[in-house]
């Protein structure tokens, strides 16, 4: 038993005496019962302990009030029993306590570990070390940035592993941060060890002694750890310094997130010993219950509660009305959001799973051993989850039965409660569609959406989410969570007319046309006529077009041209154009085919789509097909911009077959079909839909006249550019030139390169990026040999 003396700085009308036992509790004791065991050495009678109690408290204190003393500290395991035996210890056991403690150093180790660091502690070492982390904070929150060193972290499981290493450590380190304040401060510290703060690993150290500081003390001991973070945090920009490694900032990172959940009041962390010893009232959680009980109207003042001072007693009751509410709101949301985080968990586990088995299976030991650290980490949240609900059912169920302990009205009302409990519980975590589903990126993750029940929706406006009736085509594969698709939502106001701005444009239908000069019968079916958008911003408006740079020009004879502009809020405008061209060679062979889309509005879309097929029947002088694909976002915000051009250019020695023309009307029907129906595809899948299209012409080609030899062009090239947020840019995409035909064509090998364009920096003023011309070069006329040759090109650009 060690005996600390009365609490400094106590926020107590009467400060209260500390002693602690030889099991680590600390036992809070009034002056009078700390006197009493002050003058207890197993020698003096009671007479003699009545005469030092009364010396040492200037109160008259008999025999009789000296064993009455004796009696009520036997309880506390201060003092033996008059036999000379232990009294049954009762031990504290807080819900958020540190559990499985470990011990690794005695205190003798402890004060020989943790004395050349308490010289760290000096105002000429703290000030400018804090100056410095401020300047890191800002530096690598807002300048340098996080994003090049998750990406080395993660390209580099070395280094992660290393980074999770060091951050591990640095807790350590934080514990001695706190001893060596301590000792700073004059008191001793006791042991340090490691433990499991709900499931997490926790290191901790015995600092109790440091109630024998005066406040100051005690607040340097509290922020100690604190501080020695900011310390790791100094060196390893350093570090950084040396060797250039950015995996190296993400431990600034962990510094700072360390912080600040140690600064949290709401748990036994850093931040709940500052303000239990700014306040002087050692443990916070055991005046919950009195202050509850004291602010109820017609009930006394607890004893507990008077205790207290009035700025400590304010102090402390507001902590208690906002720790009640964030705890018990803690809790109903990890029921509610249990079974999504158990699906997530799992999810998360098998993927990492899988990619340590493919890690092992490479023998790479370093990726392996970083996957199973990340099982491990996925996995620890809900284990958490369920430790504490576990021990928050034993315990209250415990509570419960004790004080209901002969009284069958309150055990019958608290039988009825915890029925009730259960059957929300089955309700809450019941397995059904939908509700162990993993949580996904595009989910919002607000307090609402967690609390929200599912149900129809009477309104719906931007942005909202919630769950409906919808209609959707039969021969169309529905949407789902992982493959939305882009839709109109209609929303009646009570007169059932259209209100929120959210004015549907009818998107354009395909046109599909035939240009064949030699006056056969057209092998297109006839094209469909869209319906007017009256969009002033049009192309062929006339003075109203709002972009900085040029209208797109009208298509020429044998051209095709699909283009989208929107500049009404909350729609979608698409715009489809579908060609099939036949030509004899007689002139030279100069189709365009080109898809623009604009948008300048607020979360809206503009979707152009352009896919022309081009016939050469005999040899042609020049052939300098062209594709064009253009995506540009103009004082847009929340917009997509898509723009999709695929043409199919070839020529053949000779007329095709009754067989094959027919064929290819045939498909060319399906084609148009498609192209009628395209708004409801999603715009991943069109160009995948487009390419299939032109290799079924192929094949038709090929059945009749013979293996196709295709010239050589540049790759075509897919230029993204989302813009989630306002930009001011024009997106254009390169277009891939035809080149010269060799003697010995190539075999036919399309490809498609993909050149992704970082989102634009959001500017004041438009930035404009011209489209640039493609490069025409005339190509030497079409080899003699009686193989047909194909070019096939794909553009595409989002903006």
């Amino acid at each position: 038993m060690q005996l600390i003396g009365e609490m400094q700085g106590s926020g107590y009308r009467t400060p209260p005496a500390l002693a602690r036992r030889g099991d680590g509790q600390t036992v809070q004791l009034t002056p009078l019962l700390y006197a009493t065991l002050a003058a207890l050495d197993g020698r003096r009678t009671y007479d003699e302990v009545a005469a030092a109690v009364s010396e040492a408290t200037g109160r008259s204190v008999s025999e009789g009030n000296a064993r009455q003393l004796v009696e009520k500290l036997s309880p506390t395991g201060l003092v033996t029993l008059e036999d000379g035996s232990s009294p049954e210890l009762r031990r504290s056991n807080p819900l958020l306590g540190l559990r499985f403690k470990v011990a690794v150093t005695d205190p003798e180790k402890t004060r020989r570990l943790t004395a050349p660091f308490a010289g760290l502690f000096h105002l000429a070492v703290v000030v400018p070390v804090l100056a410095v982390f401020a300047w890191i904070c800002w530096w690598v929150l807002f300048d340098k940035g996080l994003a090049s060193a998750t990406h080395e972290a993660f390209a580099r499981p070395g280094l992660l592993l290393a980074v999770l290493a060091v951050t591990i450590l640095s807790a350590g380190f934080h514990e001695f941060g706190h001893a060596a304040a301590a000792r700073r401060g004059g008191a001793t510290p006791g042991v340090m060890g490691a433990g499991l703060y709900l499931v997490w690993p926790a290191f901790y150290t015995d600092v109790t002694d440091s109630y024998r500081l005066g406040r100051a003390g005690r607040l340097r001991t509290d922020l100690g750890g604190l501080y020695f973070n900011a310390i790791v945090a100094v060196v390893t920009v350093g570090a950084w310094w040396a060797t250039h490694y950015d995996a190296l900032l993400l431990l600034v990172a962990t510094q700072i997130l360390q912080m600040l959940r140690q600064l949290l009041p709401f748990v036994r962390f850093d931040g709940y010993h500052v303000l239990a010893d700014l306040t002087g009232v050692p443990d916070l959680f055991h005046r919950i219950g009195p202050v509850l009980r004291s602010i109820v109207p017609g009930v006394p003042a607890q004893p507990d509660a008077q205790a207290l001072k009035p700025w400590a007693r304010t102090v402390v009751t507001a902590w208690v009305l906002t720790v009640v509410p964030v705890l018990l709101g803690v809790m109903v949301l990890t029921v509610l959001t249990l079974p999504r985080l158990v699906g997530t968990a799992w999810a998360a586990a098998r993927a990492q799973q899988e990619q340590l088995a493919a890690a092992l299976g490479e023998g790479d030991l370093v990726s392996a051993a970083a996957r199973g650290v990340a099982m491990v980490v996925v996995v620890l949240p809900v284990a958490a989850f369920g430790y504490v609900l576990v021990r928050l059912v034993r315990q209250v169920g415990a509570a419960v039965l004790r004080r209901t302990a002969g009284k069958p009205p309150r055990r019958a009302l608290a039988g009825l409660t915890t029925i009730a409990l259960v059957t929300a519980l089955v309700a809450a975590w019941w397995p059904s569609e939908d509700r162990y589903r993993p949580i996904q990126a595009y989910e919002d993750g607000t307090l609402t959406s967690a609390l929200a029940l599912p149900g129809s929706r009477s309104t719906v406006s931007v942005g909202d989410e919630g769950a409906g009736t919808v209609m959707w085509p039969d021969d169309t594969a529905l949407p789902t969570r992982e493959a939305p698709q882009l839709a109109t939502v209609l929303v009646p106001d009570d007169g059932n007319a259209l209100v929120d701005g959210a004015e549907p444009q009818t998107p354009q239908a395909p046109a599909a046309t035939s240009d064949d000069p030699r006056g056969e019968a057209s092998p297109t079916p006839t094209p469909t006529t869209p319906e007017s958008t009256d969009d002033p911003t049009a192309p062929d408006g006339d003075d109203t077009w709002i972009f900085p740079f040029d209208e797109p020009l009208a298509p020429g004879a044998g051209d095709n041209q699909a283009v989208s502009v929107n500049t009404t809020d909350d729609t979608a405008s698409y715009s489809v154009a579908f060609a099939l061209v036949w030509a004899d060679g007689s002139e030279p062979a100069e189709n365009t085919n080109e898809a623009f889309a604009a948008a300048s509005c607020t979360n809206c879309a503009a979707v152009a789509v352009a896919f022309q097929i081009v016939l050469v029947v005999g040899d042609v002088d020049v052939a300098v097909p062209q594709n064009l694909a253009v995506a540009a976002n103009y004082e847009c915000t929340s917009c997509l911009t898509y723009a999709l051009a695929v043409q199919l250019f070839i020529t053949l020695p000779g007329e095709l077959s009754d067989d094959a023309v027919a064929s290819i009307n045939e498909l060319w029907q399906q084609i148009a079909d498609y192209g009628a129906t395209i708004a409801q595809v999603p715009l991943d899948e069109i160009q995948a839909q487009l390419t299939a299209y032109e290799q079924q012409v192929l094949d038709i080609v090929e059945a009749d006249l013979g293996p196709l030899t295709e010239t050589e062009s540049p790759s075509p090239t897919e230029e993204p550019t989302p813009t989630p947020t306002e930009s001011d840019s024009a997106s254009p995409s390169s277009t891939p030139s035809p080149e010269e035909p060799t003697e010995s064509p190539t075999t036919p090998s399309p490809s498609e390169t993909t050149s992704p364009t970082p989102t634009p920096t959001p500017t004041p003023t438009p930035t404009e990026s011209p489209s640039p011309s493609p490069t025409e070069s005339p190509t030497t006329p079409a080899p003699t040999s009686a193989s047909p040759t194909a070019d096939a090109t794909e553009s595409a650009s989002v903006g």
